[in-house]
């Protein structure tokens, strides 16, 4: 089969099990009952929500573009991360390949996080003492 062919069966497709759904795709499995009421969303996943609506409603990707990423993690991303680990990688990624900043950059920043302190609280002190 040539490059330029493509095919309906899964066996062909590596990216596919034998039913012919990619690894994501999890529409329709079992997976127990959700309760809408034990999840109480943390500060820190309302400012990923915030930053990926801010920032696809400037033009830095799209929902396409933000799928695309969260896609391409692979099977362990949906595995050992949660919705918004996955959400904040997928915005990153897609600003990275926009432009917004550079890898180099983003580590020199998370750094300067890193050393205020591991909670808001040792953040603030942290500030207040300057």
């Amino acid at each position: 089969m040539g490059n330029d062919e493509k095919t309906d069966d899964p066996t062909r497709d590596p990216t596919r099990d034998p039913t012919g759904r990619r690894w994501h795709d999890m529409g329709g499995l079992e997976a127990g009952a959700i309760d809408p009421a034990e999840h109480d969303f943390a500060l820190w996943e309302k400012r990923v929500d915030a930053l990926q609506v801010l920032t696809s409603s400037k033009g830095y990707f799209t929902v396409d573009g933000l799928r695309r990423a969260l896609e391409d993690m692979g099977p362990d991303a949906f595995e050992k991360m949660s919705y918004y680990e996955r959400w904040i990688a997928a915005v990153t990624q897609n600003l990275i390949e926009k432009g917004a900043f550079t890898i180099e950059e983003l580590n020199t920043r998370m750094e300067e996080v890193a050393h205020r302190g591991k909670t808001y609280g040792e953040a603030s002190l942290k500030d207040e003492q300057r």
